[in-house]
């Protein structure tokens, strides 16, 4: 700790007083170091394959257990949670999954500009699998949540 001469007369401390100084350099420095690991990491979170989902006013389902996520993608291409896979794969490798847990869920993400039929096809693909749990995944329209009853 440092002390200043504070010139002048008398007293029993003889004018000897501590510097209160804080060096906030540290603290800055590690302040952005996290600042730009939360910049690098954060588009990293992003889960499955960027699609644009329709909006729908339907409540949200409660999952129990991490589902199988199918997407269908704007040009029509098929993705197994984030890997591309070929429809003619596509089946055989849902009736493994399906082997491995009978009452996981399977979920299909439609992009909004993604032909109807291509989703019904793939939804259909998933039922020849086996699986009889299929759901669509659409975001909340804005506005007034709809309860469930």
């Amino acid at each position: 700790m440092a002390f200043s001469g504070m010139g002048g007369g008398g007293g029993d401390d003889d004018g000897l007083l501590p510097m209160a100084d804080m060096n906030v350099t540290p603290l800055v420095d590690v302040m952005l170091v996290l600042l730009i690991i939360f910049m690098v990491a954060a588009p990293m979170m992003v889960v499955g394959v960027p699609v644009e989902l329709p909006k729908t006013a339907a409540p949200r389902a409660a999952a129990q257990r991490p589902p199988t996520v199918l997407t269908v993608a704007a040009d029509g291409r098929v993705f197994l949670r984030q890997d591309e896979i070929a429809r003619t794969e596509l089946t055989s490798r849902l009736r493994s999954l399906h082997e491995e847990d009978p009452d996981a869920p399977v979920y299909v993400r439609g992009d909004r500009s993604a032909p109807y039929g291509e989703v019904l096809k793939v939804m259909g693909l998933v039922t020849q699998a086996g699986i009889s749990r299929v759901s669509l995944i659409a975001e909340a329209e804005p506005g007034p949540a709809v309860q469930a009853r």
